[in-house]
């Protein structure tokens, strides 16, 4: 958008984020869509019914959250840009401002830093699985430490750089819908029972939708990390999505790590290759390192935000 809704959805996120008064009073937009998309699981994703049905279920729920998420967001949009004169690009900006996640993912990673570094590993470890989908229990200083930069990198794309890429391209409708579709994902993106054919739609669609983002959270994270490019074009194909290798592997080469690796879900080790052929004794410094390179990252999306306003 022409106007700087992205630069001030980026400055109301890195200030005020989300705050928990208001998530206990009304929750996160996000929960919406997570509620509407358990709906539809329950309406579509009958385990008894044949594949082609539940595919065809999980196809309907991403037309769904299009209909909600993106025709919401446009009709939201249009009603403000006809009748608040002004005050339409700031409101814009105001209710964009939920799908970035630039403030709450620094605020997340902080404490496993600070946790480790005070010798705490059980409250390192409990700090990271507010982040992390994997086993945490069992996780040494190191293991402890990958998860947390690994979750950095990847949320980056998912977190900041996707949603403002939509936001720029598509205002408020895009930023809407590139989150409902990545909710969609997270929850039933999956190939393990019980999704599987329901969650293909959502998969692909997230796919679809971090094709570009992913690669310029990539090549941010080299830049402000001052490296990473061979790691980054060698590995980031070595991850299981086509998109979260990107980010990954680029933080990998940037703090000399291996990161990803075999990783236990609920109890069951996933053979995952490695990223990046560097050390895989990572700590708490490593993780304050990948915290410095994501806020020169983050930075870099102002500045590509203001330069958007600029030229329109």
């Amino acid at each position: 958008m022409a106007e700087p809704v992205a630069l001030l959805a980026l400055a109301v996120d890195a200030v005020l984020s989300w705050p928990r008064w208001l998530y206990r009073l009304v929750g996160h937009p996000v929960g919406f869509f997570a509620r509407l998309i358990t709906l539809c699981a329950r309406w579509w994703n009958e385990p008894s019914s044949p594949k082609i049905r539940r595919q065809a279920g999980g196809v309907a729920t991403v037309l769904v959250l299009l209909l909600v998420a993106g025709g919401g967001g446009w009709a939201l949009q249009a009603v403000l840009l006809n009748h608040a004169g002004f005050w339409a690009w700031p409101a814009i900006a105001l209710l964009a401002a939920p799908g970035l996640a630039q403030r709450s993912l620094y605020d997340h990673v902080v404490p496993v830093a600070a946790a480790l570094e005070a010798q705490d590993l059980p409250a390192a470890r409990r700090a990271v699985s507010m982040i992390v989908g994997r086993d945490t229990a069992m996780l040494d200083e190191a293991g402890v430490s990958r998860a947390a930069i690994e979750s950095l990198a990847e949320s980056f794309c998912d977190g900041v750089a996707a949603p403002l890429f939509w936001l720029l391209m598509g205002g408020l409708p895009g930023i809407w819908l590139y989150k409902a579709i990545n909710t969609a994902d997270s929850l039933i993106g999956h190939r393990e029972a019980p999704w599987g054919a329901f969650g293909w739609a959502a998969a692909r669609s997230d796919d679809l939708l971090n094709l570009v983002p992913a690669r310029i959270a990539g090549l941010l994270i080299c830049i402000c990390g001052g490296g990473g490019w061979r790691t980054l074009w060698r590995d980031a194909g070595k991850h299981a999505s086509p998109n979260a290798g990107w980010p990954e592997a680029a933080m990998a080469g940037a703090l000399d790590l291996r990161l990803a690796g075999p990783i236990a879900y609920d109890g069951i080790i996933s053979e995952k290759a490695w990223i990046g052929d560097g050390r895989d004794t990572a700590s708490a410094i490593d993780i304050r390192q990948a915290l410095t390179i994501y806020r020169r990252a983050c930075l870099g999306l102002w500045m590509i935000a203001a330069a958007v306003a600029w030229v329109g």
